[in-house]
């Protein structure tokens, strides 16, 4: 159960990665209605020359550089934590006297804890990385031509996939709460994990904000990719 509990947190990060990819053929997320709306942005950035879309650009690679930044800190902050895996060891038994925690379940737990931060740190740093192939190639595009359809669909894909790599390095952060309540309680670990799949759910498919979105459309493919005009709210 102990063990169990400690991996639920980041079994649950990788199935929801799964399940709303699989949900995302039915019913569009917040995210792929928000590609759309990248697209209809990278459309009208190459026909204008202001400052406008760099600065916004740069919004986006600072917001990413932040979390990548934090993560690195939190990493070395869990390493850290293994020389004091006594004291640990030790408030840990007192908050939960009847399991019997022992050394290596913390540790195993801070295993576990340290695999998933890993993993957002390289989900942050590739999505940088494509933030920064985005600008590019936005920079790259010529303002006195009209321009190529098949370039705005490139770019606006890749701004597209570096979003979506900097949301699961975002996840990792949600169901992290999850691993931190497996100190105060390995049921409480599952419970917050399970609210914290719930909450994330809701946000990304049926929050007040992604109906709102999606009411400036007539339809939103799978794929991201907007049909039809834009229309008012109704």
């Amino acid at each position: 159960m102990i063990l169990a509990a400690s991996l639920f947190p980041l079994l649950c990060w990788v199935f929801y990665a799964v399940f709303a990819s699989w949900l995302e053929t039915r019913r569009p997320s917040l995210s792929v209605i928000m590609g759309a709306q990248r697209q209809r942005w990278v459309h009208n950035a190459v026909r204008r020359e202001t400052p406008l879309d760099a600065i916004l650009s740069g919004n986006l690679m600072g917001a990413v550089s932040f979390f990548a930044s934090t993560t690195v800190l939190i990493i070395l902050a869990v390493i850290a934590v293994f020389g004091q895996i006594d004291a640990v060891v030790e408030a840990v038994s007192v908050m939960q006297p009847a399991l019997g925690i022992t050394k290596a379940a913390v540790e195993r737990h801070l295993v576990v804890f340290l695999i998933m931060f890993v993993m957002a740190f390289l989900s942050f740093t590739l999505s940088l990385r494509q933030f920064n192939h985005f600008c590019i190639m936005l920079g790259a595009a010529d303002h006195a031509e009209e321009s190529d359809p098949d370039e705005v669909r490139v770019m606006a894909a890749l701004n597209t996939i570096a979003a979506r790599n900097f949301n699961h390095g975002i996840r990792v952060y949600y169901f992290a709460i999850g691993m931190i309540a497996w100190f105060v309680s390995v049921w409480a670990a599952v419970a917050v994990t399970v609210a914290v799949f719930g909450a994330i759910l809701y946000r990304e498919f049926f929050s007040a904000a992604r109906n709102l979105v999606a009411g400036l459309k007539q339809d939103v493919a799978p794929t991201g990719v907007r049909q039809g005009r834009p229309r008012r709210p109704q």
